[in-house]
Parts: structure tokens; sequence; C-alpha cells
């Protein structure tokens, strides 16, 4: 099953490198989809390639090749065929401890600032705004605050840039735990938690970023991913 925008996509893609012989930039993939980050055609490409319908080439720039087309495309007939919904949805699916949203009551939350998902940022200091998020996404007791994401190393747990997250305030965490972890008292991060005797590995979930190994003393966990919120 193909969504219209992995169509869309799939189609502006074909049609460049017969007319160029090379796919286009991600930048104009972002501009074609009128997209407004390019996480989302990193989403879609993914989606296209765990379908088959392109593939990746490791190690050179835009190197994208199309394997195969849907008969709506010109491809051939009598193969899958897959079917094409109105919308998008995201490809990747949700952190495992994010809880879906249904409709109860709202309850209002202070967003405070950007946290990273990538080179950890400074500090959350302030409050820049709030978000209406429903009840029952809020976990257990204790105060719960919202982030929003920047940067890409958490995309493979279903965390993308612009997505709020919702937090539960703790200072403690268990092993595959995605949480907010201060670094040295000066860099938060949000990363998935794993402790080892006493050292402290903050995992991204992209493996275009490496883990990063800290002493017990050096981390203090701000809170824990109990949510998250995504706009379109």
């Amino acid at each position: 099953m193909l969504t219209k925008k992995q169509l869309d996509l799939l189609e502006f893609i074909h049609k460049r490198v017969q007319r160029d012989g090379v796919p286009p930039s991600f930048d104009e993939m972002k501009e074609a989809l009128d997209l407004r980050s390019k996480s989302g055609i990193h989403r879609l490409i993914t989606a296209l390639e765990e379908r088959g319908f392109i593939r990746r080439l490791a190690h050179r720039a835009r190197a994208i090749e199309v394997v195969r087309l849907p008969e709506s495309l010109g491809g051939a007939p009598g193969g899958f065929q897959p079917r094409v919904i109105d919308g998008d949805k995201p490809d990747m699916p949700p952190p495992a401890s994010a809880r879906p949203v249904e409709a109860t009551h709202a309850v209002e939350l202070p967003v405070m600032g950007r946290i990273a998902a990538g080179v950890p940022i400074s500090a959350i200091s302030e409050v820049s705004h709030s978000v209406a998020v429903p009840g029952q996404m809020l976990s257990g007791q204790g105060e719960h605050y919202a982030l929003e994401v920047k940067g890409d190393s958490m995309i493979d747990a279903g965390i993308n840039d612009g997505d709020v997250v919702v937090i539960r305030e703790t200072s403690s965490a268990d092993n595959g735990d995605i949480v907010v972890a201060l670094v040295e008292d000066h860099e938060a991060t949000l990363k998935r938690y794993m402790r080892k005797g006493d050292t402290i590995a903050l995992e991204a979930a992209n493996p275009a970023y490496e883990t990063r190994v800290f002493p017990v003393g050096q981390v203090k966990v701000q809170g824990r991913l109990v949510g998250l919120i995504r706009t379109y």
C-alpha cells in the first residue's frame, strides 16, 4: 500500500532519473512535494525502499535507483499493485513508550523549548508556549512537560524533527527507556538510556550517530518519554 505522497515522490524521482540520468536532491524533492522539512522526505524514501520500489546505494551521494513501478506509473501488470490512499501517515512506528491519541479531555502542558535529537543543545531553561495533549497520554503520577524535537538522531524510534514529545519528570530510568538526559549539567538531549556498571550510554536511533558513553556522575535523567504529538 502506498500513500499519495509516497506515490507522488516515486513518480517525481522516476521522471527526473529518466530526464537527467540522476535522481533529484532532497531539497528538490521537498520543494516538489511541498513539505516543510527534509525529514519528511527521509521518511518517504525509507518507506519506498522498504516496499521494494527504490534502492539506495551506500556511500554515494544522491544514489537512488528505481527498482520497480506500480502499474499506475507504467510498471509491469500482473505484479504487486499498491493501492493508493488519500492523505499520508507516518511510515515509522511511534516509540514503544508513546501512547495513542484518543478523544478525551485535553491537558495544557508547558513546552520547555527545544530538545536535541542529535548533538546536544543548551539545557532546557524556560517555557516557550503551551500545548494541549490528551489526558490519558500522561503516564502515572508526577509533573509532565513537552519539548519540541530538533534533529534526526531518533528517527528509527519514530521520533522526527519537529515532533513534540511529552515527558514525565523523573530522575530515574530503566535500560531501554527514551529519556531527556542532562549531560555535564549544561547540555540536554533526547536519547535511549542504557546503564552498565558505572557508565551510562546514550544511544541514538539513527546509524549516522554514535553512541555516547559517560561516567554515571556526568548524566542526570530529567524525564522519560510518555507520548508524542505530530502535526502535518
